[in-house]
């Protein structure tokens, strides 16, 4: 069975990572599956502070943000016209800032033509089906730099169109209409159509940009009814429903003393700044908190918006750890780069997490108002709160004008990256410029970023001369994960380095044991388990999905204990990688802890139905559990939603084979192939099959195409050049294999290979 899926990297731009890998799971026998050990986990959970408290007999509703204004008349003003206040609106004549005026914008042969009626605004431009078709905009997203609009389809859905208005100044290159996705062509039977499933707001963006919503979500009906308390991003989108607060306040201007509810009535009081000054060093010009910040609930409620992460439950509560209802993205590749500098849009909590200021305890707040959005003080000011002016803001620091971009914190310490064209986004790992990275790793650096006529032999020139050897800087991880993303030989050791070093972050760490996945070693193991029992979570979770490769019952042994972690991303992560085991050779107690853990499972995929990652994870699930009725009807469910979704064709395939079924996996394999023809996946699962079926001339074609369109994958490559050496061609298999490792220079299972067809020649 091919394991594809598991909904970790996909939101909110709804990218899938596709690890594949071969399963071999064996059973032996009740003995392989001991008997529970999981106190340590509910000792962690009250070290954690994690622990969910009982909730009270009657929750807290929304009252909307007017119940808020007459009380903080500050607040209020300081969030009117912010980025939270107009992220989303009805479209009007005053929330329109598009031209409309029968304007037209053409991209790739597609004629799209903005008009207005009335009070009305429409748009005729290419439908689902590749033709043009006229829709009405009912609501625009966004309003600086870019503007999008929302199109209503009949099935609840509302659209995202791709070609948005620019609404920076003219100056700036704005006021024009722009496409997305830049010169890139957008196919009408695309995912990536406007019409298609990643720029469907329901799922993609809602969440996000209104206050209470509710997807409402019918499976059967394959239709929304979605809903929200508030249009925008207001204030009970991060202080929780208000109605205990705005009771404690009508009591206290009753009886003229305050209530004794806790935290003012506040679901969650974003109280870690209180009484905290920052005082600054003069020896080392930087600032110390005053007191340790003992929480990250500031920083968790910032990042379910502000993170690259794909949702788990509706039933957010606010002030809980985002792991409870999110699945936070690791620091992988293609979103990051192997230094962890941003490449995908990943929202700045992953980026966050790998810098020094979150460390040292710098919260959100710190540096930007929470209802403006806006930072403290302009330019370098922000900056200056916390470092000394006379050690920073100086030519003999950065070694520039003060006056212009190379005098600027942020340029270079946060360097910008523009996304959706216009978008651009700074990176808040502050990171010290390392152009001697970029010759080294080709990862971008700030310096070159601005001095564009120049390379980055010139750049590592420049700071070397200025500063001596180059500085390591905080993400000291940057060597580990380049050498894993070249191919390495030393690539496990480093990964296990840092994964061991607990003064690294711990997303680096985290994303350093779920790397191993791609060069693990019976001699990593010892390392992986006590990676699965670490403190932190991040580290818990790359873990455990690197636990995965493991035969099921040393699987078993290793991470039953998270079935009883205090998160529930941790839980469903061990539960999907267990849900093999079978329940006759477990103990009553861990049947009833993996049954309750596999529930859990369960409800977080059926909390995304409209996607078909999440059907694949179902049908995953019931094939693992040997029901291939139920894994079938998923698996076919999330083809009925998405043809040309490839985890879905793939495996279906591979469990139609498991029953003996190869003709009709033969049929879909082809039937999908005639869809995707560039898809390596796809001819890697048909050749296989003809192996299968002795067709070994019809199968080595079908590998070839795989290992050709899909160079990344070292098991595309092993698998071709086997396959090679079974028809009798060694020379042709070690000219593969020693080619797939130059490419994969830590890829065990080549290196094992080549050294075998070696030794035959």
């Amino acid at each position: 069975m091919f394991d594809w899926v598991k909904m970790r990297d996909d939101d909110p731009t709804g990218v899938v990572r596709l690890g594949l890998f071969v399963r071999n799971d064996t059973l032996e026998g009740r003995g392989a599956f001991g008997r529970s050990r999981s106190s340590i986990f509910q000792l962690l959970a009250l070290f954690l502070g994690l622990a969910v408290a009982a909730e009270s007999p009657a929750s807290p509703e929304y009252v909307g943000k007017a119940a808020c204004v007459d009380c903080h008349t500050e607040q209020s003003k300081a969030h009117t016209g912010s980025h939270h206040d107009l992220a989303m609106q009805p479209a009007t004549a005053e929330t329109v800032l598009g031209d409309f005026t029968d304007s037209v914008f053409d991209h790739h042969g597609v004629r799209s033509t903005f008009s207005r009626r009335g009070d009305k605004f429409f748009v005729k431009t290419e439908n689902a089906k590749g033709k043009l078709e006229e829709f009405e905009v009912a609501y625009v997203f966004g309003v600086y730099p870019l503007q999008q609009y929302l199109i209503p389809f009949p099935d609840g859905r509302l659209q995202a169109l791709a070609v948005a208005w620019d609404t920076r100044p003219a100056g700036q290159g704005g006021q024009r209409w722009f496409h997305v996705y830049g010169n890139e062509e957008i196919a009408h039977d695309d995912p990536l159509h406007w019409t298609g499933p990643q720029q469907n707001w329901n799922y993609m963006c809602a969440e996000c940009h209104s206050t209470g919503l509710r997807k409402n979500y019918d499976a059967k009906q394959d239709r929304f009814d979605t809903t929200w308390k508030e249009i925008d991003v207001s204030c009970e989108a991060c202080h929780g429903p208000g109605s205990e607060h705005v009771g404690w306040a009508r009591a206290g201007a009753e009886s003229g003393e305050d209530s004794a509810l806790p935290g003012a009535g506040l679901v969650v009081s974003f109280d870690e700044r209180r009484g905290v000054s920052w005082v600054i060093d003069v020896t080392t010009g930087n600032a110390r908190r005053s007191e340790p910040r003992i929480t990250s609930k500031e920083i968790e409620t910032c990042a379910r918006c502000h993170s690259r992460r794909s949702q788990l439950s509706e039933d957010y509560v606010h002030g809980e750890a985002l792991m409870q209802t999110h699945l936070p993205a690791l620091l992988t590749a293609p979103l990051y780069f192997p230094d962890g500098q941003i490449r995908d849009e990943v929202y700045v909590y992953g980026s966050f997490l790998q810098s020094k200021m979150f460390q040292a305890g710098v919260t959100c707040s710190d540096c930007h108002d929470p209802h403006s959005q806006q930072l403290h003080a302009p330019g370098n000011g922000v900056c200056l709160q916390c470092h000394q002016a006379s050690s920073y803001d100086a030519r003999k620091h950065h070694r520039h004008d003060p006056d212009k971009e190379g005098g600027s914190c942020a340029e270079c310490h946060m360097p910008p990256r523009n996304y959706m064209v216009v978008d651009p986004r700074h990176d808040h790992s502050f990171r010290i410029p390392r152009p001697d990275r970029s010759v080294s790793m080709g990862v971008p650096n700030a310096c070159t970023n601005c001095h564009s006529d120049q390379n980055d032999e010139w750049a590592a020139a420049k700071t070397r001369d200025w500063y001596g050897d180059e500085p390591e800087g905080f993400q000291s991880f940057a060597s580990a994960f380049a050498a894993l993303n070249s191919g390495a030989a030393n690539a496990t050791p480093r990964l296990v380095e840092v994964m061991a070093d607990t003064s690294q972050s711990a997303i680096a760490r985290g994303t350093a044991v779920r790397d191993l996945q791609g060069v693990f070693s019976e001699r990593a193991l010892p390392d992986l388990a006590r990676a699965l029992f670490d403190e932190e979570p991040l580290v818990r979770l790359g873990a455990v999905e690197t636990a995965g490769l493991l035969p099921l019952p040393q699987r078993w042994q290793l991470t039953q204990h998270l079935l009883d972690d205090p998160l529930l991303a941790i839980r469903i992560e061990a539960a999907s990688g267990l849900a093999g085991v079978p329940l006759d050779q477990l103990e009553p107690e861990d049947q009833r802890r993996l049954q309750r853990a596999i529930q859990e499972y369960i409800a977080t995929q059926k909390t995304t139905l409209e996607r078909p990652e999440a059907r694949v994870n179902l049908g995953n699930l019931y094939s693992a559990q040997g029901d291939f009725v139920q894994a079938e009807d998923y698996y076919r469910q999330a083809l009925a939603i998405d043809p040309i979704f490839t985890p879905a064709t793939a495996n279906l395939a591979d469990m139609l084979r498991a029953q003996g079924r190869d003709d009709e996996g033969e049929a879909l394999l082809r039937e999908g192939l005639a869809r995707q023809p560039q898809s390596g996946a796809l001819h890697y699962s048909l050749g296989l099959l003809l192996v299968r079926k002795g067709e070994s001339e019809a199968a080595l074609t079908e590998l070839q195409k795989a290992a050709e369109l899909d160079p990344d994958s070292s098991r595309f490559v092993y698998v071709y050049a086997v396959a090679l050496n079974s028809a009798g061609r060694p020379d042709e298999a070690l000219e593969v294999a020693e080619g797939g490792l130059a490419r994969h220079r830590s890829d065990p299972s080549l290196l094992q290979l080549v050294m075998q067809l070696r030794g035959v020649q």
